[in-house]
């Protein structure tokens, strides 16, 4: 009989995720990562943690699982706290639930229950598995979930075919009205209980208030750059060679003070991102104020107004090569090679049409139509039909 190590978060998801292998006949584990001890930066009054893991034990209870917790706060720390300051402070915007499913669930907790016996660790993603063979190579397959408004194979973009060798994904072939269902129908006290919102683990964070705590606030200035503006509207340089187009496309504007008029004062540059509306406290416009850009340096921030401003859109991004990650080294590209995608550069966008042109120093992503709010150190992940190929941070 496999061993099966299950982190049971307290929510449905994974509550659902252990019942199933249950029924699949597996010996099932329950564990509880506890990663949070600071709760001067959650919006509850109470600790979200304790509720969490009480509702945890309830289902392992129920279901007559063993249930531990175990306290990662430390690590959880090191490698997504601090991390996650360092981004802020360079003027990117991190992605901590990739990070978190990189880092600490499949890295730590795996490890912890490999140690523990177990052939496998299992989550609550809305995501699927598959195993086939390449040349006698067993070859793990990353999938989007069958429930297309809940799939979160994103999340999981950043993993490797050792990690997903011993990942099991149990509720990635059903909707999230399935999942809810089969909770009520075993009754267990996760059934009705709301989806968490927030950083993964740490519960409702407000993030300005968490930023603070680390990146010191410095009044700045907020420029408005006028939609009219000439260098919207200048003719492309003359390329040579694809390289350099692309080069140009992913660069975008280099924004200065001289561009615009100042409308208001903030807080730090370091706290904001790109195509953020909220937060600015800049009234008396016909459109709202979206963020075109930061520069940590200067502590300036640039906006736009609406949403279709052209400052906010782009036709490429850039990944380095040390930020390049491919879950099928298989399909890898080598320097000059193309390849056609679909690409998300967040969670929940919808998949965009786009080229991907592989560079000796890194990866070129040139879209089919211009993006939104292409952000630095958010991840872009790359899909072939509905298998998650590979992904990597944008420059």
């Amino acid at each position: 009989m496999k061993t099966v190590v299950v982190g049971l978060s307290g929510g449905v998801d994974s509550s659902v995720a252990a019942y199933l292998l249950k029924e699949q006949g597996y010996n099932v584990i329950g564990l509880f990562m506890r990663n949070w001890n600071d709760a001067s930066v959650t919006l509850e009054d109470e600790c979200p943690w304790i509720e969490d893991s009480a509702d945890a034990l309830m289902v392992a209870e129920k279901l007559g699982i063993p249930f531990q917790v175990i306290d990662l706060s430390e690590i959880y720390k090191e490698r997504i706290v601090d991390y996650m300051f360092a981004e802020y402070e360079k003027g990117r915007t991190p992605n901590p639930d990739v990070l978190c499913n990189r880092e600490i669930k499949f890295d730590i907790f795996l490890k912890t229950a490999l140690d523990l016996g177990a052939d496998y660790v299992a989550t609550g993603h809305y995501a699927r598995r598959e195993e086939m063979e390449i040349n006698g190579e067993k070859v793990f397959r990353l999938i989007a979930g069958k429930d297309k408004n809940k799939d979160q194979s994103y999340f999981l973009c950043q993993l490797s075919q050792e990690q997903l060798a011993k990942a099991l994904f149990p509720i990635g072939d059903l909707e999230k009205s399935e999942v809810r269902k089969i909770a009520k129908e075993q009754e267990l006290v996760t059934a009705e209980k709301k989806d968490s919102q927030g950083l993964c683990f740490i519960g409702k964070v407000s993030l300005p208030d968490f930023l603070q705590q680390q990146l010191k606030p410095k009044t700045g200035e907020i420029i408005e750059i006028s939609t009219e503006n000439e260098i919207y509207s200048q003719p492309k340089p003359q390329f040579f060679t694809k390289w350099e187009e692309l080069a140009y496309e992913s660069e975008g504007v280099a924004y200065e003070k001289s561009f615009g008029a100042v409308v208001g004062k903030h807080d730090g540059a370091h706290y904001f991102t790109k195509g953020q509306r909220k937060g600015l406290g800049v009234g008396g416009k016909i459109e709202p104020l979206f963020v075109l850009d930061t520069d940590v340096k200067e502590n300036i921030i640039y906006t736009g107004q609406g949403k279709n401003h052209p400052g906010l859109y782009k036709k490429a991004l850039y990944i380095s090569e040390e930020e390049l990650h491919w879950v099928r080294e298989d399909l890898k590209l080598n320097t000059d090679e193309t390849m056609e995608a679909m690409v998300r550069i967040r969670y929940r966008q919808p998949l965009q049409k786009a080229v991907l042109h592989k560079a000796e120093s890194g990866l070129y992503i040139e879209f089919e139509k211009p993006q939104s709010a292409i952000t630095e150190g958010q991840f872009a992940a790359w899909y072939l039909d509905d298998e998650l190929i590979g992904s990597g941070v944008i420059n």
